[in-house]
């Protein structure tokens, strides 16, 4: 069964830090660019970072640069999100998705295969 879980998510005070997982299941995720979106309500989905199929290369939103880390492990075929210094404004359902081979972007009309979404709360 192909899946993509993501988990992490929760409760902090503003300034705080979480760190979400993207776990694949049934297929390879080192194959593909990953990128993480979020999405407050109310608000349109957001592009906060994405990393590359290949060489690890990432790129983030200008409103997360600095606080927030992509990285890869390909052996537990998962990927992360480090996000340090977390805002109130940072609060939203964060999802990871797939798109094929390649440096990834932020423009989610790119992406083929989400995962669930998990919800994150930053608290002032």
């Amino acid at each position: 069964q192909v899946q993509l879980v993501e988990s992490g998510g929760g409760l902090v005070q503003s300034g705080g830090s979480l760190r979400l997982s993207c776990a694949a299941s049934g297929f390879t995720l080192d194959y593909y660019a990953i990128g993480w979106f979020r999405q407050a309500p109310g608000k349109e989905r957001e592009g906060v970072s994405c990393i590359s199929s290949s060489d690890g290369s990432t790129y983030y939103a200008d409103s997360v640069k600095g606080r927030f880390t992509t990285s890869r492990d390909n052996a537990k075929n998962t990927v992360y999100l480090q996000m340090n210094s977390l805002k109130p404004e940072d609060t939203a359902v964060y999802y990871c998705a797939t798109a094929p081979p390649g440096r990834g972007s932020l423009r989610w009309a790119e992406y083929d295969y989400w995962g669930q979404g998990t919800q994150v709360t930053i608290s002032s």
